[in-house]
């Protein structure tokens, strides 16, 4: 009667945890997997509701970094997959949003580090993950990914419109400079001269003569430099992903010819390379570029306060994406 009694509590359990799991379908995304090589990749496509086999043109977004799965939940629900809400680009596009390497798609909050990254059981992120996160192995697969959807019957191929913020920026603005499928590039939050120079600016803001931390990253790039197809990694980034990311991504932005839209917050550690940037595209007569600052802002579009922090009761992701479409429209 007891292992009657338990193997009844065991099958209530069960039928209970499952039925509680959440599906992207749940949350308001088509799920699709798609064979990378030997990787299994997840794609989230999120529609107009209704229209999800409604013939329309990719808006393919290029997410920043970390090892971050693409759904993060709660017991009140996800967060947002998009740092905007897609409903109003979504009238017109189908959205799509690519996985990160070997990290979970939907995962409680409560399992995550205070950052929301996805860390593994020796406390460092996966290695089949570190051992992926590479500008190269991004620009590859997103190529591929995007082929593999144009071939889809409710995917439009007179236009492919490919967005990226910070970390994808870079890896935006290089498929764009190598395939000819994309024809609209929005480049957010990017740092033109590479992330080195990000993470040189950001310390060069705080350090002083006693802690020299500027110095420190430049000691680092010279090792990085000198060892730079090195895979080690425990929380941070592998030599070859610092070396690829640091590229600087100007030498892909200034050879494109289609109409490509610049977004920065002014006072973000990238800002003072965007203005050089800008200013250096005016004097080359680069009439291709757009340039929207949102002053006073940081890299994820919050205000400044006085001490500068970031405000996050004001929110302007939204307006941001609403821009975008804007620009859109007219192109």
């Amino acid at each position: 009667m007891k292992q009657i009694l338990t193997t009844i509590i065991i099958i209530v359990l069960s039928t209970t945890i499952f039925g509680q799991s959440k599906t992207a379908k749940d949350y308001g995304f088509t799920h699709l997997q798609f064979d990378y090589k030997s990787d299994k990749v997840d794609i989230l496509i999120k529609s107009k509701k209704g229209e999800e086999n409604k013939r329309k043109p990719l808006f393919f977004f290029c997410q920043g970094s970390l090892p971050k799965p693409l759904i993060k939940c709660d017991e009140k629900g996800a967060y947002g997959v998009f740092p905007f809400n897609p409903d109003s680009l979504a009238i017109k596009y189908h959205l799509v949003i690519v996985g990160k390497p070997y990290i979970p798609l939907i995962m409680d909050v409560k399992t995550l580090s205070r950052s929301f990254d996805f860390i593994d059981s020796t406390g460092h992120y996966p290695k089949q993950y570190s051992d992926r996160n590479l500008l190269d192995y991004y620009v590859d697969r997103d190529i591929e990914i995007i082929k593999f959807l144009q071939k889809q019957n409710w995917v439009s191929k007179k236009q492919l419109v490919l967005a990226g913020h910070s970390e994808g920026s870079t890896v935006a603005a290089k498929i764009a400079s190598v395939s000819h499928l994309v024809t609209h590039l929005i480049y957010a939050s990017g740092n033109p001269m590479g992330r080195i120079m990000s993470i040189i600016q950001q310390d060069r803001a705080t350090e002083s003569d006693s802690v020299r931390s500027a110095e420190n990253d430049i000691e680092y790039w010279q090792d990085v430099v000198k060892n730079k197809t090195k895979m080690a990694a425990t929380h941070g980034d592998t030599n070859k992903a610092t070396y690829e990311f640091s590229t600087p991504p100007i030498e892909y932005l200034e050879k494109l010819k289609i109409p490509v839209l610049v977004c920065y917050g002014t006072k973000d550690w990238c800002a003072p390379f965007v203005d050089f940037m800008r200013v250096d595209f005016i004097r080359k007569g680069k009439n291709n570029f757009q340039f929207n600052p949102y002053i006073g802002t940081e890299h994820n579009y919050f205000p400044l306060t006085k001490e500068n922090k970031p405000n996050y009761d004001i929110f302007n992701w939204d307006k941001v994406a609403n821009d975008w479409l804007k620009w859109l429209n007219e192109k």
